[in-house]
């Protein structure tokens, strides 16, 4: 089972390399990071050119804790987000699934922040 789990976390750090080599975000359209794990979400809104998070949300938060690491729970969170965003004045981000596929909790994270109106 070990060497399951390790195989499975060196194929998403492929991914991941894969992905970062191609997108990169800006002040003006910063990178949206999604993290998973079994039992928390997070999201981050990162500015690759200064090196600055601008912005994050995770279900480890104070007023999110009761936020579950669901579907529905993920796309909350990125209802959350998306409304900081907009706080923000940042209307389009670039999406970065961290290696991750592009179903299930990502899916839901990042349709809840395009639900708020956050382009990408």
């Amino acid at each position: 089972m070990l060497r399951k789990m390790v195989e499975k976390d060196r194929k998403r750090f492929k991914r991941k390399v894969h992905i970062r080599k191609r997108i990169a975000g800006t002040a003006q359209r910063p990178r949206m990071t999604v993290f998973k794990s079994n039992r928390s979400l997070s999201i981050q809104i990162i500015d690759d050119v200064k090196g600055h998070t601008l912005a994050s949300a995770s279900t480890l938060e104070k007023e999110l804790k009761s936020i579950k690491a669901t579907v529905a729970g993920a796309a909350q969170l990125g209802e959350v987000m998306g409304k900081r965003l907009l706080e923000q004045n940042i209307k389009a981000v670039v999406f970065d699934r961290n290696g991750y596929l592009y179903h299930g909790l990502v899916k839901a994270m990042a349709d809840g922040a395009r639900k708020t109106g956050v382009q990408f």
